[in-house]
């Protein structure tokens, strides 16, 4: 097996997937997932696709994630990794998809408007 390229994005954030056969690496930003994401829940949020498709361990991952937070980074990291796991075996697509993991979440900061402080609030209004 070659190495699979895959692009995930969540917001602003963009994170290019490298998949490999290997011992189950991760490498975010030629940094490990552990350190670059401190937090547990987005270290489970990064391993979630390989519990699910029971390949925890069998394939090394290298991650160029750039742009939003954390947060982004790492949903957009799983995205990746779930297409990239879809490429590999095509019985995986059905597991992922149930769980929410193949669908590219549009939802995106809304733009500021003129004449307003941010996109919805508007200046406190005066009658007199």
């Amino acid at each position: 097996m070659e190495i699979i390229n895959t692009l995930g994005r969540r917001k602003t954030s963009v994170a290019r997937v490298y998949l490999s056969k290997g011992t189950g690496k991760v490498i975010v930003n030629s940094k490990d997932y552990k350190e670059a994401f401190p937090v547990a829940v987005l270290q489970s949020k990064i391993q979630q696709p390989f519990e699910i498709t029971n390949t925890v361990g069998q394939y090394d991952v290298k991650v160029n994630v750039m742009g939003g937070g954390i947060n982004g980074q790492a949903e957009a990291i799983r995205l990746g990794i779930s297409r990239a796991l879809v490429e590999v075996s095509e019985e995986n697509k059905p597991l992922l998809k149930a769980e929410g993991l193949m669908t590219r979440d549009p939802r995106m900061v809304e733009r500021k408007k003129p004449g307003q402080p941010k996109a919805r609030k508007k200046f406190q209004f005066s009658k007199r």
